[in-house]
């Protein structure tokens, strides 16, 4: 027996049903003996949702109304109605089993399976297999329309079955057609329809991706590709989600066996992005449609992506990790910060990690296990997280090869032309732009100001980027007066960039450079950055009163190869100084521990170029004068750093003109002047 399904969202129709996260507000169906060509009653159910507001295409196409879908029942009383009638009438037609028939795919898979999960009731097991009326039909029909272009509609015309909508209710007539397409379609003899159904699968597997461990094994390469027809990247996903979150925010959709790659920064933290591979390419593209749906209170954006990329993150060539990885069924936990103590042959490159990862053999002892996040092992505070095959894969990668913070190059040359330095002081007179979309450059940012461009400063413009060198989504633009910066902030607040509106706040020039330096600026005030004193590493060029630094070697980049074309064309030879940005291959040279990486300053008119000729000029006073030290408490102050060193000289006055310091930092440093300057 089938059971014809239809159902209807309080958002969009048709092809995009599901894709606007909307609740479900209809559900029509009927029961099909096939044997006997019998049917069961109609039923029709209303459903209450969340959220009354109906769109206008809801509105014109079901005529139904808020007020009638007040008095509804909400999806869970619904569906357990479902079952209860489901079951009276196939009992009255004396069968026992059934499985969903559906118009299509995005019913089950981008309706019923995402709204259940987001409000935490489970699906009976009917959903998880049902059948797709356009692929039956097709099979049936070959000559007839391509899956993806078939509706009930096309489907009853080419049938030449009767296609008046207006004689029915919504939903009664969709369900009707569907019964008779299905009663002509077992007329034709088609004795392949109704054999294979589609699945849901049940749960993610965990475990490393099937293909390389076989690419591994037989040929102890990763020759063997993955469909980039299946690859999706999500991009703004919550710190600590793991790959069983990733999955149920595609539920309903079938991920490939260890097909969650979480993505890590060059700390080897998680950097808010997934790759995940789907079973086929329809999965692929159905994923797609939730481009800005919710995880909790963030939206996440979904794009293509290549198999090359997943395989980067998810393959390996360690034999020790596959051998780790090829075990079944268990859960990874990491353990992160534990004490540096392991000796030398320990590890391949000399270095503790800090980082360990442990198999439990099932779900329950692995959530024991979680309670002891942040309980202390010696003196240290120990975090822990699930894991996923691909983070393994990733970490020990990256122990193996090189050096998780690369040491600074010597060769440096200015950028910046060395009287600029950072505004300081507690007037109001610079902006800062929150929310900008990802593919914003300095060319958005003054489009999107329009006239009052001819009010930045100088070299006022700061992107501020991320912990991989990408847009962070925040920008900091200094103006000629607080008045000016005033004004755009009244003007520009909210106002639309590309597909986002963005935020636009006034704040002074500490507040800007308090944030650029790794500090939180919000309602509540300033957070301070994870450390108290800037870090002495570029591209972090606040912490500098001198002039920002890059790589010699950068200078011999192209100019094109620095920065795109800009729309601003009036730039001329007779500019002021110019600056430059810093290009991807240098950015990857540094490794700084501020929250954000500002960008080099930019002038609306002033983006140039840095003469091959320039002179070399080094940031430290001597060799050697710097110190780098490693596995720090993540709750280490200034003092407690000083205090490390104390008994040990520094040269107060080769440092003081090169960090940028707090008047309590000053202080602190020039009481003991025996300690050393970091």
């Amino acid at each position: 027996s089938l059971v014809v399904l239809f159902g209807a969202t309080a958002g969009a129709y048709g092809a995009k049903l599901g894709s606007d996260e909307r609740e479900l507000i209809l559900l029509v169906w009927q029961v099909v003996d096939l044997h006997s060509k019998k049917v069961g009653t109609l039923h029709k159910s209303l459903v209450k949702a969340d959220n009354l507001d109906l769109s206008d295409q809801c509105r014109e196409v079901s005529g139904l109304t808020p007020e009638g879908l007040g008095e509804a029942e909400p999806l869970d009383r619904v569906l357990q109605q479902f079952s209860q009638l489901v079951s009276s009438d196939l009992k009255v037609l004396g069968r026992s089993s059934y499985t969903l028939c559906s118009d299509g795919q995005l019913l089950i898979r981008q309706v019923l399976h995402p709204e259940t999960s987001k409000k935490n009731f489970p699906l009976s097991d009917c959903f998880y297999s049902f059948y797709d009326l356009r692929k039956e039909f097709h099979t049936c029909y070959p000559s007839s329309a391509a899956v993806k272009d078939q509706t009930t509609k096309t489907m009853a015309e080419y049938l030449g079955l009767g296609t008046d909508e207006t004689e029915e209710d919504f939903g009664v007539w969709q369900v009707k057609t569907m019964v008779a397409i299905i009663f002509s379609m077992l007329s034709e003899n088609c004795n392949r329809i109704f054999t294979e159904p589609e699945t849901v699968k049940y749960k993610y597997e965990t475990g490393p991706c099937l293909l390389w461990l076989f690419s591994f094994f037989l040929c102890s390469s990763k020759s063997e590709t993955v469909d980039s027809e299946t690859v999706i990247r999500a991009r703004g996903l919550p710190w600590q989600s793991s790959d069983q979150d990733i999955a149920r925010f595609f539920k309903g959709l079938n991920i490939a066996k260890g097909g969650v790659a979480l993505c890590l920064n060059a700390q080897g933290r998680r950097n808010g992005e997934a790759l995940v591979r789907f079973v086929n390419s329809e999965q692929r593209d159905l994923a797609l449609e939730r481009h800005k749906h919710h995880m909790g209170s963030r939206y996440i954006e979904v794009y293509k992506a290549t198999g090359e990329e997943f395989l980067k993150i998810a393959g390996g060539t360690s034999n020790e990790v596959a051998q780790f990885l090829s075990k079944e069924n268990q859960v990874i936990i990491r353990m992160r910060g534990l004490p540096f103590t392991a000796t030398q042959e320990d590890y391949p490159d000399g270095r503790p990690t800090g980082d360990a990862f442990v198999l439990f053999s099932c779900e329950e002892y692995a959530q024991n296990a979680l309670k002891k996040h942040k309980e202390i092992l010696g003196k240290r505070y120990i975090e822990l997280f699930r894991s996923t095959a691909a983070e393994v894969q990733q970490v020990l990668n990256r122990y193996m090869s090189t050096p998780l913070i690369p040491t600074l190059p010597t060769p440096i040359i200015p950028v910046i032309p060395s009287p600029y330095t950072i505004a300081t002081g507690s007037i109001r007179d610079c902006i800062r732009l929150r929310g900008l979309p990802y593919t914003a450059g300095i060319d958005d940012i003054l489009e999107f100001m329009g006239d009052a461009t001819a009010d930045i400063k100088p070299h006022g413009v700061h992107m501020v980027l991320n912990q991989q060198g990408r847009p962070s989504g925040d920008a900091f633009i200094q103006m000629k007066s607080a008045d000016k910066a005033f004004m755009v902030a009244q003007k520009c607040h909210k106002k639309m960039m590309k597909d986002r509106y963005v935020e636009v706040f006034q704040c002074s020039g500490e507040e800007m450079n308090f944030v650029l330096m790794g500090g939180t600026l919000n309602r509540s005030g300033l957070s301070p950055p994870p450390c108290k004193l800037p870090c002495l590493s570029p591209p972090a060029y606040a912490a500098f009163q001198t002039a920002a630094v890059i790589p010699a070697e950068a200078a011999l980049y192209q100019p094109q190869a620095l920065l795109p074309a800009t729309r601003t064309p009036q730039a001329s030879a007779a500019a002021p100084p110019t600056v430059t940005y810093y290009p991807a291959q240098a950015a990857q040279l540094y490794m700084n521990y501020t929250a954000y990486y500002p960008s080099p300053p930019v002038s609306p008119t002033t983006v140039g170029y840095p003469p091959a000729t320039a002179t070399h000029t080094p940031i430290l006073p001597q060799p050697g004068a710097l110190v780098r030290m490693q596995g720090l408490p993540y709750n280490t102050g200034m003092k407690e750093i000083l205090s490390f060193f104390q008994g040990y000289q520094y040269a107060p006055d080769d440092y003081n003109g090169l960090i940028q310091l707090s008047d309590q930092a000053r202080s602190v440093l020039q009481a003991p002047k025996e300690w050393v300057c970091l």
